[in-house]
């Protein structure tokens, strides 16, 4: 008997922005994204590959890192090149606690890219030549000023090769 898509789809774990920052975010991937790439809206991915046989636990544990609290203060602090791509680099001390979290909860199922270190970025470039990106990032470092962003939330997502399906949205208080 074959194992059905939800069972073998891994799951993706994201901050979900305000609706102000992600007009933002999703406005500069359309300018700078090769359109025929640019599948999903803008996302700050805490977790790339978790398995669908942690979903309770993960949607528990998501529920707890947000019941009744304020959303963590996050910001834009910069930039950061991808070789071939660009991206905001995100900073936020709460964020990255609620992950160091989640990453204690699930030790012994993260794949390496997930156990590794998190550098919190949103991708507003990607899969260009390097000199486009090199061009690319130039130009917004000329004008760029930090700013404070909205984390409004955590969502999960299973992950089929294409667009993202929703599993949970978890919004801050």
């Amino acid at each position: 008997m074959m194992a059905s898509t939800t069972e073998v789809a891994p799951i993706i774990v994201t901050a979900l922005f305000g609706r102000q920052d992600t007009a933002f975010f999703d406005a500069m991937r359309r300018e700078h994204f090769p359109p025929e790439r640019n599948q999903l809206d803008s996302h700050l991915t805490l977790f790339h590959h978790l398995p669908p046989s942690g979903l309770d636990e993960l949607k528990h544990r998501l529920n707890q890192e947000r019941r009744g609290l304020p959303a963590p203060r996050a910001r834009i602090g910069g930039l950061m090149s991808l070789g071939r791509g660009v991206a905001y680099r995100i900073e936020s001390p709460e964020l990255v606690g609620i992950r160091v979290r989640l990453a204690d909860a699930f030790t012994g199922m993260l794949t390496p890219q997930d156990a590794g270190g998190w550098r919190p970025h949103v991708t507003i470039q990607n899969k260009v030549n390097p000199s486009v990106a090199k061009l690319l990032l130039g130009n917004l470092q000329r004008d760029f000023a930090a700013r404070d962003v909205e984390i409004a939330g955590l969502g999960a997502w299973w992950y089929r090769g294409g667009p993202w399906e929703a599993i949970s949205r978890h919004m801050f208080a």
